[in-house]
């Protein structure tokens, strides 16, 4: 297993720990000053995760478009997210590495093109998907501070 993937996926198994004592109302909850809640930012992980991995490879995402689309960058939740919901979105944290790491280890992401948005926001490059693990792990790190904040403040 590549050192990169195992810790993106040790970091998502500690954000799940962290959490496992909310209810699914307060996953939802919108604090007052903040644009989202903790279930939108777990859904946003796995949505950065398939953009910067698979689609800047020109690969389709792995993911169903429901747990994508609503959690690109400049989206907000829309609506209330159920248990059952939650637990997939939970699930699909988890496995999308697994599934992610057994495709790295296939060698599928020969074809990487550099991400015009991240060089404009954070003024980087990323040009090979050793780049895009670098900055998932920045990624993830950046938004778990909001995750522990927005816990505080349901909680």
């Amino acid at each position: 297993m590549d050192k990169r993937i195992e810790k993106i996926k040790k970091f998502r198994q500690f954000l799940l720990s962290q959490i496992s004592d909310l209810t699914d109302e307060q996953l939802n909850r919108i604090p007052q000053g903040y644009n989202n809640n903790i279930i939108w930012n777990l859904a946003h992980l796995i949505c950065a995760q398939q953009s910067i991995c698979y689609m800047r490879a020109n690969l389709p995402i792995t993911i169903d478009d429901k747990y994508f689309a609503p959690y690109t960058t400049n989206t907000k939740p829309t609506g209330f997210i159920d248990g059952a919901e939650i637990e997939r979105i939970k699930n699909l944290l988890i496995d999308s590495i697994d599934e992610f790491q057994r495709d790295f280890d296939n060698s599928i992401f020969e074809e990487y093109s550099p991400s015009p948005n991240i060089l404009k926001v954070y003024g980087i490059e990323l040009t090979t998907i050793g780049d895009a693990l670098e900055f998932i792990l920045y990624h993830e790190g950046f938004h778990s501070g909001y995750i522990i904040s927005l816990k505080r403040l349901v909680s």
